[in-house]
């Protein structure tokens, strides 16, 4: 009879063994230990913020030939769950026209890209994404830089640190009067 484990398993004071199956046959009973890769696998982590061009400054537009249902999906989850600013593509906003898919997308994927700190992974949207340095703004529509401050951002920035900590502190010093 045979039955799976995984895990640890103590095979006397000082040794810890990998444990995949344990087998009893015959009162006997007969363990298999897992394998270990013998070569070990290094992964880089990406890098972190912004992918800086010779100016520093990036945009996250829609990638050229994507399916437009991938495009649509990514774009409903940008001004949606995403909560990117997606006002200015709206019918009669600056950037509405063109009308089209990929001009949308561009611009809802940039706001949640500027929004999100520029890293590389708020630029990806299921592959549908690429940064570029080539400033997308065109007419009257202007697509926010890496340079620039996000409305999430500036909503904080009217608070000085100091006042934050304070705020903290008197709100933790009300809770252990009430305790």
């Amino acid at each position: 009879m045979c039955f799976s484990y995984r895990g640890l398993c103590e095979t006397n004071i000082h040794h810890l063994r990998h444990v995949e199956n344990v087998c009893v046959m015959g009162g006997r009973v007969r363990v298999q230990e897992k394998a270990d890769a013998a070569i070990p696998v290094n992964t880089l982590s990406p890098p972190e913020g912004n992918t800086t061009f010779l100016d520093g400054t990036t945009w996250c537009v829609a990638l050229p030939g994507v399916s437009h249902v991938d495009l649509q999906n990514a774009l409903d989850w940008a001004c949606g769950p995403g909560q990117a600013d997606c006002g200015p593509i709206q019918s009669g906003g600056a950037c509405y026209d063109p009308d089209t898919l990929v001009s949308h997308a561009s611009f809802a994927f940039n706001t949640y890209y500027q929004q999100n700190g520029n890293s590389d992974i708020a630029c990806h949207f299921g592959g549908s994404a690429t940064l570029t340095a080539k400033n997308p703004s065109y007419g009257k529509c202007m697509y926010s830089a890496s340079g620039s401050q996000s409305s999430s951002a500036s909503a904080l920035s009217k608070y000085k640190p100091s006042s934050i900590w304070w705020a903290i502190m008197a709100i933790l010093f009300i809770l252990y009067l009430r305790s």
